[in-house]
């Protein structure tokens, strides 16, 4: 009888549960419970299961973070049939179970975490009867009896967890690694933005420990910060960690309340998800500008689910860094995609730049990635640029002309031993200029085609005759130093092609070891120029070596030693004269010196200055371009 009078009151337990918020799934139905049973929560990658035994009562979902662990509650302890329901509510990311009178919040506050494969099994299975199942479409459809029941999860219900996002931002930073910037094409940094953009989807529906997260810990940080909707939206300010390390020290992020009030006409949300991306590359920002932005930081905002542009309160991303040199200009650019020519570009539309000693502010109206473009010289504004290329074209066309005439002339000069010596040294010096003037020339022209490898050999040439030029000008420096000094008259067997072996083969070895190292060492080189009017830079494109560290340390350290040489023996030189007893031919043999060593390249030096800046600077570049342009 008791029996009886517990199976007629069982339907009742539970009953009057009810439901704080719609749900987007429920499974409904009885279970007789004849002996002290658990409910076992588990996980699954893309299915809702409901199992049933007479020990316990077995639901897997997608929804719990942890993949390895059960999670255990004890079932009240008194015997018979129980109503329960099953409810997930994906506004608040919530799996609730309601058996009887009691409530459980599935995945949390357990009274025991299982290892998976440390729960007991056991087989002993038990229908479930009275079955009722609802989606999110409101459709209520009853079900047969049976102790197992499995419902798929759309993908875009499945939740996201942080080791998701990990694991994502661990695939990406690999990939840039193994692409430097430089070496990437096109097609392999759309790849790779591709990605980005995969990233930036899941971040807009991983799980949250609180209301802002950052995730990454190599080249890519992301931070997602969650914003309730209110009546009076927020001014939303987020500050990233210090960095001591690079050029840029951190950046600092003000979003204005306009923005939120946007984003809440409309349909109703329940919160707003800002995402922050941090990148430590340019990898997959590159330009067919190779335009340099600064740190290599690149900085995205974005409001899930939203395209936000013409922002009546601009949005205010403060980078903090160093302190600039003096012909560095900071521009803040965005990305600009062009998906017809599946490239992009940086752009300065909608930003205003504010510049101070150690951070650039950028207002922008529109949300997306944004840097801060280093464009160089801007003290030399594109009228100089125009009349230094003019001077440098026609001093180059001079210098040409001027070597070949002067080969001709030296050619059919004087055949005496005492003098071919130092007439084919001198011929191989103005044909090392006249193949320095004429790959220099041509090399804008050969970057503008569409050809790599041309652009490639076109740089590797110019860069051998440019050394080419410098050895025979230390060359010169030597063989002016032995007629002077050591002997007048003097022969050494096969001196003359011993000298070449060194004037052309040494340039030729260092070219050739640069290529073999790395082929892209050599390819279009663009040099950013500051235009006054408008803000924009422009670029002229060569080719040249694409390494910084390459042109310093070969270009640089190469010339340094010529020079330091040809001074050496130019005051030597100018010494021996000096003790000379020959009256009257002291000074005059001393500026005959000291005019061939100017040839020799001792004007050169003035490249040196051109890392100052201002009017000093300007008068270093007019006078280095009209001397070396003419040096033939």
């Amino acid at each position: 009888m008791k029996v009886l009078l517990l199976l007629l009151l069982s339907p009742l337990q539970g009953a009057g549960a009810s439901r704080c918020w719609e749900d987007d799934f429920s499974f409904c139905g009885d279970r007789n419970q004849t002996q002290k049973s658990f409910v076992i929560y588990k996980h699954n990658s893309a299915n809702i299961s409901i199992r049933n035994t007479a020990q316990a009562l077995m639901i897997q979902s997608p929804f719990t973070p942890n993949a390895t662990n059960s999670y255990k509650y004890n079932l009240p302890p008194t015997l018979g049939r129980y109503r329960f329901c099953v409810y997930w509510f994906k506004a608040n990311r919530t799996m609730k179970l309601v058996y009887g009178k009691q409530s459980f919040l599935l995945g949390r506050g357990a009274s025991s975490s299982v290892t998976r494969g440390n729960e007991s099994h056991k087989t002993e299975r038990t229908d479930i009867f009275n079955v009722s199942h609802m989606s999110k479409d409101g459709k209520n459809t009853s079900l047969g009896s049976s102790d197992e029941y499995s419902f798929p999860v759309s993908p875009e219900n499945i939740p996201v967890w942080e080791q998701d996002v990990e694991k994502e931002l661990t695939t990406l930073d690999s990939l840039i690694a193994q692409h430097p910037a430089p070496a990437m094409g096109a097609m392999e940094q759309l790849a790779l933005r591709l990605k980005l953009g995969e990233l930036e989807k899941t971040l807009a529906r991983v799980e949250l420990n609180g209301q802002n997260q950052t995730f990454g810990k190599a080249t890519v940080h992301a931070t997602v910060l969650r914003v309730q909707p209110t009546q009076a939206p927020p001014h939303l300010a987020f500050a990233s960690q210090r960095e001591e390390s690079g050029e840029v020290h951190g950046f600092k992020v003000d979003l204005p309340s306009s923005l939120f009030v946007m984003a809440e006409e409309g349909e109703e949300v329940v919160e707003h998800r800002v995402l922050l991306m941090d990148i430590n590359s340019q990898t997959m920002f590159q330009d067919e500008n190779s335009s340099h932005i600064l740190g290599d930081k690149v900085v995205g905002i974005s409001l899930v689910d939203m395209v936000v542009a013409n922002l009546s309160d601009p949005v205010v991303l403060t980078f903090f860094h160093d302190q600039l040199p003096h012909n560095v200009t900071p521009l803040c650019v965005f990305w600009q995609e062009d998906t017809t020519a599946q490239a992009g570009s940086w752009d300065s539309y909608g930003c205003t730049t504010v510049t101070g000693t150690s951070q650039t502010d950028c207002r922008c109206n529109h949300l997306t990635y944004f840097a801060v473009l280093m464009v160089s010289s801007p003290e030399i504004t594109y009228v100089h640029r125009d009349y230094l290329s003019i001077i440098t074209y026609i001093g180059c066309m001079i210098s040409a002309l001027a070597s070949i005439c002067t080969i001709f002339f030296l050619y059919f000069r004087s055949k005496q031993r005492d003098q071919i010596t130092s007439m084919h040294i001198h011929m191989n010096l103005l044909g090392a200029i006249f193949l320095l003037d004429v790959t220099f020339l041509i090399s804008e022209q050969l970057a503008s085609s569409s050809s790599e490898a041309v652009c490639r050999a076109g740089g590797l040439f110019l860069h051998f005759s440019l050394l080419s030029c410098l050895t025979w000008m230390g060359i010169e420096g030597y063989n002016l130093y032995r007629l002077v000094i050591e002997v007048f008259n003097a022969y050494h067997d096969h001196f003359l092609l011993k000298l070449c072996l060194v004037g052309w083969g040494l340039p030729f070895f260092c070219v050739m070891l640069i290529f073999l190292s790395s082929w892209t060492n050599y390819g279009p080189f663009s040099i950013p120029v500051y235009e006054s009017v408008g803000g924009k830079s422009t670029n002229a494109t060569i080719c040249w070596i694409t390494s910084p560290l390459i042109h310093n340390v070969v270009n640089l350290g190469f010339f340094s030693l010529v020079f330091l040489f040809n001074s050496v023996m130019l005051g030597a030189m100018v010494r021996e004269i000096l003790r000379q007893n020959k009256k009257g031919h002291k000074l005059k043999h001393a500026l005959a010196l000291f005019g061939l060593s100017i040839l020799l390249g001792i004007p050169w030096v003035l490249v040196f200055f051109s890392f100052s800046s201002g009017v000093f600077r300007l008068v270093t570049l007019y006078t280095f371009t009209i001397i070396n342009s003419l040096q033939g």
